[in-house]
């Protein structure tokens, strides 16, 4: 029989003719055959499929072997022995080669044949051994992939146990050697095809044996990570990456993020080829591990690799958007590399010359999702065209392709940019790094750094701190408002009550963040600090507005009942409000919270050295800021040139962003016409000297001279500012940042300047006693950057108002020019609170804050405080210093109880971002003395009242004063409730994710801990430590 076949398939004979011999030859199989025939026909079979010289011999032997096997098992189960099977793996079949895939398909089909056979147990065996041989001698891709097929239809030929891993390690490495050069699209689509199934075959291990998973990965790492020159591993390692479970990914990224042993350049080697694989048509999530990998290391603070990884990547990323099958993964990893790339525009600019020609193909390609991605790439682009404003040369062309599609809104871009900024990967990767912590001994909660958001949490903690503005905020009944002040009231809520060692104020900073500040930069503390109040202070105008127009409007302070003064405070056994009046007068207080706890009102008045004529003119504040005299500032502090280079206490020079130009009329003409002379050269300077010199008459002349209208000239004129009322909280900013004209640059002055705990401040009161703001609707005018005058905020009075203080103003200065004086009152003021700058310039540095609790009486209620009240004021040179600014004095043994705050050096906190700890006044006092680039810049005073004494016009301070916390109002109860339960979850299944890692940790990549501890002065996500003023974090630079 096999004679005759064989006679057949070589002779000339039709193939029609040729298939019905075949066909009768297989038919006779069913009939007894002798082992001999059997053998013989076996041996053909095997040599047309193995050696066969065409395809039509093949299909004959597949067809003959087959019939035979099945009614003669025994006698193929003889002839396809351990034996042969061996010789065809080992040394291969006649001519044929042992690594042609001729010979696995051979196997394959012959394995079916046998596998109800005793005997094919020990073909198993041999073939496990086999197999591994093999793919260690990196097969090619057509004989891998049938090697897979045969695997995966009997497993049983898999290796076991160590063999196993050391298999599918083997398996990923051949994968890497894989490389396809033809360029057809069937023999692409075929290789696609060989390479999917060699990476089924691993995800069907994997899946069985666990166990092989992680060793296969870190084989995976260690070829993308190698920095051989001589080795590029093939792409076709992407095929591996839509097996591995998501639920991996924090795992995987914080093994490899947190691992001493990978070195930088092995993960940007790793990381590259990960975005090469963006290139592989069938790979699912490859974007997603690109992104994680790309967030975890920006959550370590690896920006270096991050930046080389972008410039030497991106217009790869990008190119993959020509190809549908690819665009949408490329499009998630192009987005977040650029949209955290924000410290410079040269990564996008890179793509630049090639969007406008995407834009067209997208347009014109006729495929159903190109227009769902082309919105979602403009969209993109407008992101990035707005961070790196300013290149209308290479931005036009590109508004012009796509000037017909929408646009995204401005806050929506923000909202991106800030959520893709490097420094705000404190999330998903980070918030595993982070080590849970309680809080801190002190109790109190810190603030976590939203990505050089620095500048607003010291000023958030400052007003926290000032204990009866944040009484009063925490009593107003708010409920179902939206407005800022309802956001503030909620964060002092978590700020008082949650569980959390530090909490993020992410709804509050995109609320009250000036429109100018780019966030993830740098600013000034002042100068948010100043649109704060002006926002809170005009929301609360308007909302009075609205009430008095419909009285069904609630606002802001319509739960507070108040005396005429404005000021409001608590009377025991009275349960319906927690304010309620001391004294009712007819008429009610308009004025805002902001003015009643910051306003204060300043008076300015010129006179004529001619005709001795004076002109006085009163305008509110909310904060005074202090020029350094320039003879006093330091040999390396800029000098200011000329009389208009000086700005008075009312000009604020900005740390960042905000105008240098003082107003007209309210400049500081030069130090030699000003009557001030510090106490000596030798001491330093204190804020008294500063709030002295802000307070000096000035000559103006020359150049500034005064245009007398009684004169009817330009006259020789003497200017003075004095206070007319006190603020209940008076804030002081350093100007420390002035303009150095042969640089052209800002600078800071580092002078130290001596922070004394109590100090008095003179009251010029009008002869008959009146209210500060009698009925003053005071908006305030807001410093825009753009402005030319940048002046401390002013509480601007309605016209009726402004027509009724002139009159008064005209009285007084009737009075004065009689010979009478106004009157002059000490005020006595106790240290709040203290914003500290660290750094060198106005475009870098770290903000941190130190305070206290302290209300109206607390500057009186220890001992030594009072004496330091009762003398200062009391002895023979108190009448001729009443007009001047001073520090109270205090006796030796009083002054460690002062300088501690009475209480063991508990009452100070330092407010550092996330870290909260103890320290002292003696501390703060002596900062810059350890620290020369930590300086004091924003000042709190708190106005106090002595026993038995009556000040600012006979107003007493404690009716500003509410002597508890108020009780938790129930919607902010339910939120802190919810969000403390949500914490405590969180803290759960950390501890359980932990514990699980734990035991695998160790073998994945060799983590080393996770130490979160960022350098001092630092201004990352897990806060700074006080006093080394350092950035660490590439979104700092300037570009």
């Amino acid at each position: 029989m096999d004679k005759i076949l064989e006679a057949l398939i070589s002779s000339n004979h039709s193939v029609p003719v040729k298939k019905a011999i075949v066909k009768k030859v297989v038919e006779a199989a069913e009939k007894e055959v002798t082992e001999e025939q059997c053998q013989a026909l076996y041996t053909l079979t095997a040599r047309f499929i193995l050696l066969g010289e065409d395809a039509f011999q093949k299909q004959v032997g597949f067809q003959v072997l087959e019939a035979y096997a099945r009614y003669h098992r025994p006698e193929f189960e003889r002839f396809f022995s351990k034996d042969f099977v061996l010789g065809l793996l080992q040394q291969g079949y006649g001519q044929l080669d042992r690594k042609d895939p001729a010979i696995v398909d051979y196997i394959h089909c012959s394995l079916r044949l046998l596998i109800s056979c005793p005997s094919v147990l020990e073909i198993f065996s041999i073939i496990q051994v086999e197999v591994l041989r093999m793919v260690c001698e990196r097969p090619e891709p057509a004989l891998c992939a049938r090697l897979s097929t045969m695997l995966s239809d009997f497993v049983q030929c898999i290796p076991r146990d160590k063999s196993a891993i050391l298999f599918c390690q083997q398996l990923v490495r051949t994968i890497s050697y894989f490389h396809c050069l033809a360029n057809q699209e069937r023999e692409l689509r075929e290789y696609v095809g060989q390479v999917t199934k060699v990476s089924t075959l691993l995800q069907n291990i994997w899946k069985a044996d666990p166990a092989t998973l992680l060793p296969s990965l870190q084989e995976v790492f260690a070829i993308i990570s190698s920095t051989d020159p001589s080795f590029d591993p093939s792409i076709a390692l992407a095929s591996l990456v839509q097996h591995i479970p998501l639920q991996m990914i924090t795992v995987l990224i914080k093994s490899l993020t947190t691992d001493q042993n990978v070195k930088d350049a092995s993960m940007t080697k790793a990381l590259c080829r990960m975005i090469d694989w963006l290139s592989w048509p069938l790979a699912q999530h490859v974007d997603t591990w690109v992104i994680a990998l790309l967030k975890g290391l920006a959550a370590v603070q690896k920006f270096t690799i991050l930046i080389d990884v972008t410039l030497l990547k991106i217009e790869l990323v990008f190119s993959r958007l020509w190809y549908p099958i690819v665009r949408q993964g490329a499009l998630a990893v192009l987005s977040h590399m650029l949209l955290s790339f924000q410290h410079s525009p040269e990564a996008f600019h890179l793509i630049i010359p090639h969007v406008v020609h995407l834009v067209q193909s997208l347009r014109t390609d006729g495929l159903p999702t190109s227009k769902a991605f082309l919105l979602q790439f403009t969209e993109f682009i407008h992101c990035m065209m707005y961070q790196f404003s300013g290149f209308p040369d290479l931005y036009d062309h590109i508004l012009e392709a796509i000037k017909d599609l929408p646009k995204p809104g401005e806050e929506k871009i923000k909202m991106v940019l800030n959520q893709s900024a490097w420094t705000s990967q404190s999330n998903s990767i980070a918030s595993g790094l982070l080590r849970q912590t309680g809080k801190s001994e002190t109790g109190k909660t810190g603030l976590v750094n939203l990505g050089n958001t620095c500048y607003m949490n010291s000023i958030i903690q400052t007003l926290f701190m000032a204990t009866d503005f944040r009484r009063h905020v925490l009593s107003l009944h708010l409920n179902g408002s939206n407005t800022l002040m309802k956001k503030l009231q909620l964060l002092f809520a978590f700020l008082a009550h949650t569980q959390r060692a530090a909490y993020a104020p992410r709804n509050f900073f995109e609320a009250s963040r000036p429109p100018w500040f780019n966030a993830g930069s740098q600013q000034d503390c002042s100068e948010y600090l100043r649109f704060l109040l002006d926002r809170l202070h005009e929301e609360e105008k308007t909302l009075q507005v609205l009430e008095s127009a419909n009285p069904k409007v609630a606002s802001l302070g319509v739960t507070a009942s108040k005396d005429s003064g404005g000021q409001t405070s608590t009377t025991e056994g009275h349960e319906e409000s927690p304010l309620t009046p001391v004294e009712t007068k007819p008429g009610h207080d308009r004025r805002t919270l902001i003015e009643r706890m910051f306003g204060g009102r300043l008076s300015a008045s010129i006179r004529c050295m001619q005709c001795n004529s004076i002109s006085r003119k009163e305008e509110p504040f909310t904060d005074l800021s202090l020029a350094f005299c320039p003879s006093t500032t330091s040999q390396g502090a800029p000098q200011t040139e000329g009389p208009s280079e000086e700005p008075k206490g009312l000009c604020q020079g900005s740390v960042n962003g905000g105008s240098e130009i003082p107003e007209q009329g309210l400049v500081k003409p030069s130090a030699s016409s000003v009557h001030f002379v510090p106490a000596t050269n030798e001491s330093p300077l204190s804020v008294p000297d500063l709030v002295n010199y802000f307070l000096a008459p000035e000559i103006l002349d020359e150049e500034n001279a005064y245009f007398c209208e009684k004169c009817s000239s330009l006259q020789r004129a003497e200017r003075t500012m004095k206070v007319v009322a006190a603020p209940e909280y008076l804030i002081l900013t350093l100007l420390r940042f002035a303009y150095d004209a042969k640089c052209h640059v800002r600078r800071k002055i580092l002078d130290n300047v001596t922070i004394p705990p109590l100090m008095r401040l003179p009251v010029h009161a009008p002869s008959s006693p009146r209210n500060s703001s009698s009925s003053t609707s005071s908006p305030l005018q807001v410093d825009s950057p753009e402005s030319s005058e940048n002046l401390a905020k002013k509480l601007k009075p309605s016209q009726k108002d402004e027509e009724e203080e002139e009159k008064e103003r005209i009285g007084r200065a009737e009075q004065i020019n009689k010979g009478g004086e106004l009157p002059v009152q000490s005020v006595p003021y106790v240290l709040s609170s203290v914003v500290m700058h660290s750094g060198i310039s106005s475009e870098s540095g770290h903000y941190y804050s130190c305070g206290r609790n302290v209300n109206g009486a607390d500057g009186t209620q220890h001992p030594a405080n009072y004496f330091a009240l009762e003398e200062d004021l009391g002895n023979g040179q108190a009448e001729r210093s009443l007009s001047t600014c001073s520090a109270l004095s205090t006796q030796p043994e009083q002054r460690e109880t002062l300088l501690n705050g009475g209480q063991e050096a508990k009452d100070w906190l330092l407010f550092n971002d996330s870290r909260v700890t103890f320290t002292s006044f003696q501390s703060v006092q002596n900062i810059t003395n350890r620290f020369p680039k930590d300086t004091a810049y924003v000042l709190i005073y708190r106005k106090q009242e002595l026993t038995g004494q009556n000040i600012d016009g006979g107003q007493t301070a404690n009716r500003m004063r509410l002597n508890a916390e108020p009780p938790l109002q129930k919607e902010l109860l339910d939120a802190i409730t919810k969000d403390n339960k949500l914490y405590l979850q969180e803290q759960e299944l950390n501890a359980r994710t932990q514990a699980l890692q734990a035991p695998s940790s160790s073998c994945s990549f060799r983590p080393h801990g996770s130490d979160d501890n960022d350098p001092p002065g630092s201004c990352g996500p897990s806060g700074g430590g006080g006093g080394g003023g350092g950035f660490n974090t590439v979104s700092r630079l300037v570009f």
